[in-house]
């Protein structure tokens, strides 16, 4: 239902709204054409009021529909949520409101939410998938954005001046590191008390400033299928950039969560020719999935000596990149990893973050020749290659996206994920209207 506009109830520019929009002398209505409502509507749009008006119709929609507050799911401590409610935020021209679509649920949430890094509320969430409710006109003139366009937000909020920025690398900017800079802005991480609040997924909407990152989801895809861009994105960057897999490589990928079968997708994708992918016995269902998605072996190393089982898949030569993406398994993957890689100059891409690791076996990583990078996040470009990964429909990515939580089932969805709740649990989706 869209606002009556009445000409005789206009008053100051600052005071727009659906139940006072102001003086029409300077709309430039042609002729005495002002009673006419559409020409009067389409000039409002057209002028310096464009705005403000727009802002008022999302406040007059969402009190018909009795969303005057926006439900999100806070992280107030330790494994505790509360859903609590926040205002829908102004927005100015350079800015948008997204609607939420879709938050994915990874690892870093599973973390996270059991240890939090700070004692500040946050909205979780920061893999995020929605449609652009509302755009300022100099955001859709400078990114290219429009109301209506379902679109991916990279969890970085860059700067747009460092050099990182002007390389794509987002996730190196100072503005968004959070670890450093305490006054970072991140998606799922920065704190709700932070106006306008809504800095994370698990929320009915998102505010977009105008230095979010955000990408165009490509027709075709849904926004469930879409809610994979971050792990495949990260599959990408670790493995395709930091990795350097490509035509007949030997991979192996330990762990087969979300992060290990995006590593297989994209490792497939590229061109290897023997994947091998590690897991343990509870991870039976995400072996099978990893071997629909071109997994030439998998192994489960609570039944089978892992490098044994490597070795002889490899007649005894070892492989060419080993990809860690498992979860607090500690150092023994790296460990592995390192006996397990070719004679001489292999790679090995680590995620883990102990604060120390006694007895690293430098010596040996020397003598092989071993290149160890770390994996930290996906550029703007490993994200472009991973919609198109996904909108190619080359793979059965839906038997990742296995389960739907709504918004107040976080506390479970983020525990299922971290193999404590619902069984077989893979990527979760979650979806903040539910």
């Amino acid at each position: 239902m869209t606002p009556e506009v009445y000409a005789n109830r206009i008053s100051d520019r600052q005071n727009i709204d659906p139940n006072a929009v102001g003086d029409l002398s300077d709309l430039k209505v042609p002729g005495n054409q002002s009673h006419d409502l559409p020409a009067v509507a389409f000039h409002l749009l057209e002028s310096w009021y464009r705005d403000f008006i727009h802002t008022a119709i999302i406040k007059f929609q969402a009190r018909e529909n009795k969303l005057e507050k926006v439900l999100a799911a806070v992280r107030t401590g330790p494994s505790q949520t509360e859903i609590r409610e926040f205002p829908i935020p102004d927005i100015p021209e350079d800015s948008a409101l997204m609607k939420m679509e879709v938050a994915g649920i990874c690892g870093t949430d599973v973390k996270f939410y059991k240890e939090p890094p700070t004692k500040s509320p946050v909205i979780m969430g920061h893999e995020n998938i929605g449609i652009v409710e509302r755009a300022g006109r100099e955001f859709t003139r400078r990114k290219g954005f429009k109301e209506g366009d379902l679109v991916f937000v990279e969890h970085y909020v860059m700067c747009g001046k460092c050099e990182w920025c002007h390389l794509g690398e987002y996730r190196h900017c100072e503005n968004t590191d959070w670890r450093h800079n305490p006054e970072a802005i991140r998606y799922g991480y920065t704190s709700a008390e932070k106006a306008p609040h809504l800095w994370g997924g698990f929320a009915q909407y998102v505010y977009l400033p105008w230095n979010a990152v955000v990408h165009h989801v490509p027709k075709g895809i849904t926004p469930e299928l879409a809610g994979l861009v971050t792990p495949m994105a990260n599959g990408v960057e670790w493995s395709l950039f930091d990795g350097g897999v490509g035509y007949n490589s030997t991979v192996l990928i330990q762990g087969p969560g979300q992060q290990g079968l995006s590593q297989t997708v994209i490792s497939k994708q590229a061109g290897a020719s023997l994947i091998i992918i590690t897991g343990t016995s509870k991870d039976r269902a995400r072996l099978e999935v990893a071997k629909a998605l071109g997994a030439d072996y998998v192994i489960d190393v609570q039944k089978e000596d892992p490098l044994a089982r490597v070795k002889e898949i490899t007649g005894g030569r070892g492989v060419d990149i080993v990809l860690d993406c498992t979860a607090g398994a500690g150092t023994m993957p790296i460990l592995f990893g390192v006996d397990a890689l070719k004679r001489r100059g292999g790679t090995i891409v680590v995620q883990g973050e102990m604060p120390d690791f006694p007895n690293f076996p430098i010596g040996k990583v020397t003598v092989k020749g071993i290149t160890m990078k770390s994996a930290r996040g996906h550029s703007f470009r490993a994200c472009e290659l991973a919609l198109e990964q996904i909108a190619s429909k080359r793979f059965p990515l839906e038997k990742i996206t296995t389960h739907r939580f709504g918004l107040k089932d976080v506390d479970l969805a983020i525990k299922s994920v971290g193999g404590y709740g619902v069984p077989d649990v893979i990527h979760a989706s979650l979806l903040p209207w539910k």
